[in-house]
């Protein structure tokens, strides 16, 4: 799945949306398409601490840059397409599980 990271109005700050590229709104204002996800298996507690600086640190020491959304549950990272296998090969090699 191929999504896109868009600001749909501005206003004194912004609003961000990140949405499955083919299901952008009309009314957006600027658009960044060619990102895929993976998401943290499982709930993590807020008492967990570094899990996602870890990860963003590995991808970061091996040139790949992320975008992070972080919900109640869980955190996802968005890389861009082009180095997706990258990070995935990359998370692997540092001892990750990688389901797809």
């Amino acid at each position: 799945m191929v999504l896109s990271i868009v600001l749909a109005r501005k206003t004194d700050e912004e609003n961000s949306l990140v949405c499955i590229t083919n299901e952008v709104p009309p009314n957006v204002i600027q658009r960044e398409d060619d990102w895929k996800a993976f998401r943290i298996q499982g709930v993590l507690d807020f008492s967990l601490i570094g899990v996602l600086s870890k990860i963003a640190s590995i991808l970061a020491d091996n040139d790949v840059s992320i975008f992070s959304v972080s919900t109640y549950n869980t955190d996802y990272i968005l890389i861009k397409k082009e180095n997706y296998q990258k990070a995935i090969k990359t998370l692997s090699n540092a001892g990750y599980e990688i389901i797809e």
